[in-house]
């Protein structure tokens, strides 16, 4: 099956998370290839001529190949979302800049139930988790180990090596050339839809299926072609994802204060 970046950012996701099933299908060509306006109200004959569709005469599946191959090409973007986890049944939502050196910062939580901020510079991994996703994540364990990682870590910068077993999955998701790995694979069927935008960006929707599952992809119009944002709309594996900041620099930066060595805890 055919991937656009749509695919290969889920399964980024699901890196981190163990998310599966998130990827994109193909679909027949829409019966209409206009670009439609989210607008009603007619254009005044004083205002400026609308601007020229960049994508005139090109079908929902070229555009998309363009949103490939643009958002791939970038040196760093920032997800920002809420993914369903089949894994756990629960939602992870996502908030995280990275970029091809490997380098990320940004949130991650667990059903609304707690978050853990993230940094990783260099080869380590910095974490802190709040209580509410420790406990969550203690789920099932005995109430004294629970308590005891909750008074150790709530609220404290932990560290790690990358390479550490419980690291890895962190390491590699905060490398964007490992997020993107096989997402040139284009030949998308999505088809076009109409004309709106992501927060305050132009962009066209393009609708793309893969059996219940519905997509909805939306790609600026303005600027090179991005994958702006991408929503899961039916199917078992509903969510929303955006993407922005692209090619800006990732603050990830060591933090200050004292930091919990768990490589020496655990040695």
């Amino acid at each position: 099956m055919r991937r656009t970046a749509l695919a290969a950012l889920c399964i980024a996701a699901a890196a981190t998370a163990g998310l599966t099933g998130c990827q994109p299908g193909q679909d027949t060509a829409d019966s209409g290839t206009g670009v439609s306006s989210t607008s009603a109200a007619p254009a005044k004959s004083s205002e400026p001529t609308a601007k020229k569709d960049p994508f005139a005469g090109l079908t929902g599946g070229e555009i998309a190949d363009r949103a490939t191959k643009a958002t791939t090409g970038a040196s760093s973007l920032r997800m920002k979302g809420d993914i369903p986890d089949d894994e756990s049944g629960s939602t992870i939502s996502l908030d995280v800049a990275l970029n091809r050196k490997g380098e990320c910062v940004g949130t991650i939580g667990m059903g609304g139930k707690g978050r853990a901020e993230l940094i990783k510079t260099g080869n380590l991994v910095y974490m802190k988790f709040d209580e509410a996703f420790l406990r969550e994540q203690s789920d099932g364990e005995a109430k004294s180990d629970t308590e005891a990682a909750v008074a150790m870590l709530a609220g404290k910068w932990t560290k790690t090596k990358a390479t550490g077993a419980d690291a890895k999955e962190f390491g590699d998701f905060c490398d964007l050339t490992t997020v993107l790995d096989g997402a040139e694979d284009t030949g998308s069927d999505a088809t076009r839809g109409k004309t709106t935008t992501v927060d305050g960006a132009p962009a066209i929707t393009l609708h793309e299926k893969d059996g219940k599952d519905r997509y909805t992809l939306y790609v600026a119009t303005e600027g090179k072609p991005y994958l702006l944002r991408v929503d899961s709309t039916a199917g078992a594996d509903q969510g929303s994802v955006t993407f922005s900041d692209f090619d800006e620099p990732v603050p990830a930066q060591k933090p200050a204060g004292k930091i919990l060595d768990l490589d020496a805890l655990g040695g």
